[in-house]
């Protein structure tokens, strides 16, 4: 972050300088949410939750070192040498403090969002802009309303595009998040089942996605998953390109080759040349986020050379289908960032194309689908056992539905209530020349799991 003066701070926020400290010319070059992480000379902002009021900290995070904060209460005592701006909603002042900062850089943004992929569309755009570009993106999950602003902040003089991911679970946090980001490109991934239990259909789930477009720049492009049907009925006064393997799509695949665990190759057409790419990363889904990076390469003024490269550059980010090999042709698919059915059904498919003597699958509850959450978890089962898994491990009160499933479709399995109770199973059926996928919604934390079958065989 540049440095800002408080006399800034004002304008952003729409505050008033309340306490001792009254110098408009302080400046501050961080901003901080957490008191336990305070950085010399930041501003503290104070955010107020269900089960938490970060102005109980404020105290705590000026004596850390904060310069000063921000505050929608009148403190009870002041500190010297301290700042302190006064605000209706510190929620809302992050909001327009990260617009007010955004607008200081005239740098072009891309917006990701969708049900699936869109944090690997995200990191496969940005790796193909970072050949070119100083690129800032979204790191981890900060693609929320608190996560998305902390982003634009990190922002510098050294920063010529912006690639941002945009998280929902319910009506109208697109439109937020869009409001402040106002991109250039637009991009969809695709529209599944993901949040269904809140936004109750696959249609209500379009029409919050395509929430960013309210807000994409009259001159923009919008970049959708041509395959998807509900996309497909988008229709934009700015300009659309569709990537997927149908015949409509202005950004054609074709010729997948799957080369297992090492990756894909593919072709990718567009009206104005044809990319012979390699993706180091499993599974033919991933042809759609080369595509779509390949599109927003293209409109961002990337060459065909830069484009190849940057694509074959790509690396996930954390656990999203992390290869790890093991001692004695171990294979470990750590995939337990999150699940829901269409990314399990892309990471069952990968473990059954793995070229090992054995493939078993740990899966995990899958939440938010509402009315679908017991059929959901019988598919999975039962698509485990179609593509022949050879032994499925179902952990979690919703997963009795993914063993159920497994089981009456023939295949081999056992469920446990918890991680901790299948672990010693987990560990036995991690055998010589086995691959093995793990796979659950975060909230399950099976990267405990990935770790510890880490430590054991390491």
């Amino acid at each position: 972050m540049e440095a800002i003066t408080v006399r800034d701070l004002l304008t952003a926020v729409g505050g008033t300088l309340i306490g001792p400290e009254t110098s408009l010319d302080r400046t501050v070059s961080s901003v901080d949410t957490d008191s336990r992480d305070i950085h010399p000379g930041s501003l503290f902002l104070p955010l107020v939750g269900e089960r938490f009021d970060g102005h109980t900290y404020i105290g705590s995070a000026l004596e850390a070192g904060a310069a000063g904060c921000l505050t929608a209460r009148e403190p009870e005592h002041y500190q010297e040498g301290r700042f302190y701006i006064k605000v209706e909603d510190t929620q809302r002042a992050l909001r327009d403090l990260a617009f007010w900062y955004k607008e200081q850089f005239r740098i072009p943004f891309v917006g990701v969002t969708g049900s699936v992929g869109k944090t690997t569309a995200k990191d496969m755009i940005a790796s193909v802009l970072s050949v070119k570009y100083k690129v800032l993106k979204t790191e981890g999950n900060f693609n929320n309303n608190v996560g998305l602003p902390l982003t634009l902040l990190r922002l510098d003089r050294s920063v010529q595009i912006g690639v941002v991911e945009m998280g929902m679970d319910r009506f109208g946090e697109i439109d937020y998040l869009g409001d402040i980001v106002r991109p250039e490109v637009g991009v969809i991934t695709n529209i599944g089942d993901a949040h269904i239990e809140y936004l109750g259909s696959r249609e209500g789930i379009l029409k919050a996605k395509c929430e960013i477009f309210d807000h994409l720049k009259e001159n923009g492009l919008a970049v959708l998953n041509g395959d998807d049907a509900l996309l497909d009925t988008v229709t934009l006064p700015q300009r659309i390109v569709r990537c997927g393997q149908s015949e409509h799509c202005q950004v054609r695949i074709h010729d997948i080759v799957d080369h297992g665990v090492d990756g894909i190759t593919c072709t990718v057409t567009t009206p104005k040349d044809t990319y012979a790419v390699s993706i180091p990363a499993p599974g033919e889904h991933m042809a759609y986020s080369a595509s779509m990076a390949v599109a927003v390469g293209e409109e961002l003024g990337l060459s065909r050379e830069e484009i190849i490269r940057g694509v074959a550059a790509y690396e996930p980010t954390g656990s999203r289908m992390h290869v790890i090999r093991m001692p004695e042709g171990r294979v470990l698919l750590d995939d337990c960032y999150n699940a829901n059915p269409q990314s399990v059904t892309a990471a069952l498919e990968v473990l059954g194309r793995t070229d090992c003597e054995r493939r078993v699958a740990v899966l995990g509850d899958m939440g938010e689908l509402g009315d679908l959450t017991d059929q959901a978890h019988y598919n999975m089962g039962a698509l485990a056992a179609m593509l022949g898994i050879d032994f499925l491990v179902a952990i979690g009160p919703k997963a009795v539905k993914i063993a159920d499933g497994a089981a009456q479709s023939g295949g081999a399995v056992l469920h446990f209530s918890t991680k901790e109770e299948a672990l010693q199973t987990v560990k036995e059926q991690l055998q010589p020349n086995t691959s093995m996928l793990i796979k659950a919604s975060h909230s399950m934390r099976f990267e405990r799991l990935t770790e510890d079958l880490r430590k054991y065989y390491d």
